[in-house]
């Protein structure tokens, strides 16, 4: 494989991260970047990381617990910036359904609709057609759970630490553990 230099090897990385629109693995990162030296593009990424620190003030490239890297948009500037998006929203009534699913999963059909009310249905065909969630029949029951799209869309790599942070009161969400 031809050496390439690092200006390139970085707009390759910068290009993947950017267009993924979702978190993507040092492995895919490396197949991005052109050069097979896996050494090489963590070095560079971490440099990446850095420069990105002091250049954007509104955005980063964050290192998820599963490894993978995501460009995004600093979380605190989401609500400036919900109304320009021109990616599908996720409802309040359907984002609560989602995450009710998320924590209780596998959760039956029945028991969603004890808790979320009739809309409930119009919410799971919502989030079939996004496919974050995904169900398995038995006989006249299904039950519910999240899938892998959800995972990498949300950044979870861990259900039970996503559980977790849902336990948590919104003033506690940027406390550290002590």
């Amino acid at each position: 494989m031809t050496k390439l230099p690092n200006d390139e090897v970085v707009a390759r990385i910068e290009a993947a991260l950017y267009s993924a629109g979702r978190p993507i693995s040092l492995e895919e990162i490396v197949d991005a970047s052109g050069t097979d030296s896996k050494e090489r593009v963590k070095r560079l990424l971490v440099e990446l990381i850095n420069k990105t620190k002091v250049t954007f003030k509104a955005l980063e490239i964050a290192k998820l617990e599963d490894n993978s890297y995501v460009f995004q948009l600093k979380p605190s500037y989401a609500p400036i910036v919900k109304k320009f998006s021109n990616r599908p929203q996720i409802s309040n009534s359907v984002l609560k359904t989602l995450s009710y699913i998320a924590y209780e999963q596998p959760v039956t059909t029945k028991r969603l609709l004890e808790i979320r009310g009739s809309k409930v249905y119009y919410h799971l065909r919502e989030l079939q057609e996004q496919e974050f969630v995904q169900f398995k029949s038995s006989g006249r029951i299904k039950v519910y759970t999240t899938t892998g799209k959800f995972n990498n869309y949300f950044g979870v790599s861990d259900l039970k630490m996503l559980k977790k942070s849902l336990l948590l009161q919104p003033e506690d969400r940027g406390k550290k553990n002590t």
